[in-house]
């Protein structure tokens, strides 16, 4: 007993940073708890929007089809309900692209029509740059499509519902529902570009557009896409939005990614215009993504609360801006957990790397002279990279023992997401307890680790300045609590940083997994590599008895889950059509 009281002592200030961790990332990825319908009607009400989802989500409505123009009548009802002025838009869609681009289906099952539905609220000023939110109103064959898009639909409601239910703004509001949008996003290329002829005439009446989607039916709401030079529309988001969820590193991801959304179509127009536009989505369970269980009962309402709060406080303080953001340099953002959101120049990371250095610096000056502190300082740099590599290796390896024998597919993937990242988890668990365990660095070899970070913060500022803040503040913050002196306030100062720093990283491996790591869970390395440089000043050696028993029941535990993913039948969450592992926009 004394053994273990004194074991937990010595570890009490990393096992404190674990705890306050865990806390901060549990707050920054839980979504807010729904509101019931009988909320304020000024205020933006889960229970309400509900009521539409389960409507929408009724069955299935691919473009094209009659189920599809039974939900269209009943969304022009609702908008000329809410006091709208509602038209539609038939089109005849690009039949050789659609084909190119229909994953689902037959030629049968191609639409041959397309409508888009357009609506106005006019506000006091007409001459005012109105403000639009878009979602599209088809699903894919087979799925309900509670959250995509049947959330962004509702929320839209929901939300003109509760700007009508105050003082007329004094710019229009513009709601766009799309057709077409899974078999090509032909709806919004319609009304932004003019394709097949002719642009719609509100098009270019709008300052701002939001737009609204999911993939999965759960999970916090984060703003992820923007138009270029977005420093003023960040800035007016970062002040509006109470709960907000985003990051400069999620649109820098999207934008390298191959996917697209209506928004896509739009940032084209928006650039040409000087118009601000935003796109907001949820991707937490994964599993219901285009599946024919995605129904209303299945979907999360604290997403439909998060992306709806979120759309409201944007709107409403869009509307009632005196000027729409004109376009400014791209800016540095991201919320922390939830509470607020951080925007900064771009130039902020060279100042925050400059101060790196600066302490880096400090540190290595403490270690004093001597010809062992280089080989130390190399010595620190090779661990911090063999962590990484060891992550990558031990992550992949279980990824690869998790394939089904016939080859994974795209949407089982998906599903078995929760479980990959659990499998991710341990991996890097049993890599850090191999690599560092042991490990009681000096400060010459806490600076070659930081050197390390700082290199690849250095190369992210200049291939991507607006993500390289994911790693450049944790190397600033980690070389700060190596400096602080001792004593009991100075250890709780360094518990609180390292806390928040750890914590942001355990958010950011849960969105990386959750964005990529079906297929890449190897990206586990990055935060738990920033976690480990953090935690390392308060670090003490575990026993080597202790070390080997982590190891191997980490290492154990990961490998047990692959093949548990492995074992396991292919979901029954699936879309009927996907029969190949290539991802569906």
């Amino acid at each position: 007993m004394g053994r273990l009281l004194d074991t937990v002592m010595r570890h009490y200030p990393a096992l404190s940073v674990l705890v306050l961790a865990l806390v901060l990332a549990i707050i920054g990825t839980t979504t807010p708890w729904p509101a019931p319908a009988d909320r304020p009607l000024s205020e933006f009400s889960a229970g309400r929007a509900m009521a539409d989802i389960r409507v929408i989500a009724r069955v299935p409505h691919p473009a094209g089809s009659a189920a599809e123009a039974q939900l269209r009548a009943y969304l022009v009802q609702r908008l000329a309900g809410l006091g709208m002025t509602v038209r539609t838009d038939a089109f005849v869609p690009d039949a050789d692209r659609i084909a190119r681009d229909i994953d689902w289906g037959g030629p049968a099952d191609r639409p041959h029509i397309l409508t888009n539905v357009i609506a106005v609220l006019p506000g006091t000023n007409r001459a005012l740059p109105a403000v639009a939110l878009m979602a599209h109103y088809d699903s894919v064959a087979g799925s309900p499509a509670a959250a995509d898009d049947g959330t962004g639909l509702a929320a839209i409601l929901e939300t003109v519902r509760a700007v009508g239910a105050g003082p007329r703004p004094p710019r229009d509001l513009v709601v766009l529902f799309t057709d077409g949008e899974e078999v090509g996003l032909d709806g919004a290329r319609r009304f932004f570009v003019g394709l097949p002829p002719a642009a719609d005439p509100v098009r270019d009446h709008l300052g701002a557009v939001i737009n609204l989607e999911s993939r999965g039916g759960g999970g916090r709401a984060t703003l992820f896409q923007t138009a270029d030079h977005n420093g003023n529309a960040i800035a007016l988001a970062a002040h509006a939005i109470h709960h907000p969820g985003g990051s400069s590193l999620a649109t820098y991801l999207y934008h390298v990614l191959p996917n697209n959304t209506d928004l896509s179509e739009a940032l084209g127009w928006a650039a040409q215009h000087h118009a601000a536009a935003y796109n907001f989505a949820f991707i937490g369970r994964p599993a219901l993504y285009h599946s024919p269980k995605a129904t209303a009962d299945r979907l999360d309402q604290g997403s439909v609360q998060d992306i709806g709060g979120q759309t409201l406080d944007l709107t409403r303080a869009l509307l009632g801006a005196p000027e729409m953001p004109k376009p400014a340099d791209d800016v540095v953002f991201f919320d922390l957990f939830g509470l607020t959101m951080v925007a900064l120049p771009a130039f902020a990371g060279w100042i925050a790397l400059v101060l790196a250095a600066t302490a880096i610096s400090m540190i290595w000056h403490q270690c004093g002279r001597g010809r062992g502190h280089w080989r130390a300082a190399l010595g620190g740099a090779g661990r911090i990279l063999g962590l990484a590599g060891m992550t990558a290796l031990l992550a992949m390896g279980a990824n690869l023992v998790s394939f089904h024998v016939g080859g994974p597919n795209y949407y089982d993937r998906l599903a078995a997401i929760p479980r990959i990242e659990a499998m991710a988890v341990l991996s890097a668990m049993s890599a850090f307890f191999i690599v560092v365990a042991r490990w009681r660095p000096m400060r010459a070899a806490l600076v070659g680790a930081l050197v390390v970070c700082w290199l690849l913060g250095a190369a992210l500022q200049v291939l991507a300045p607006v993500a390289a803040y994911v790693v450049v503040v944790p190397v600033l913050l980690a070389a700060v609590i190596a400096l602080l002196p001792g004593g009991r306030v100075w250890r709780v100062i360094a518990v609180v940083i390292a806390g928040g720093v750890v914590g942001y990283q355990f958010m950011l491996g849960h969105q990386l997994i959750q964005g990529v790591g079906s297929d890449l869970p190897l990206v586990a390395a990055l935060p738990l590599v920033l976690a480990t440089v953090t935690i390392l000043p308060l670090w003490h050696p575990l026993p080597r008895r202790s070390r080997r028993v982590a190891v191997l029941a980490c290492g154990l535990a990961a490998v047990a889950i692959a093949l548990m993913i492995r074992a396991a039948p292919i979901a029954d969450t699936i879309p009927a059509y996907s029969q190949t592992t290539r991802p569906v926009s």
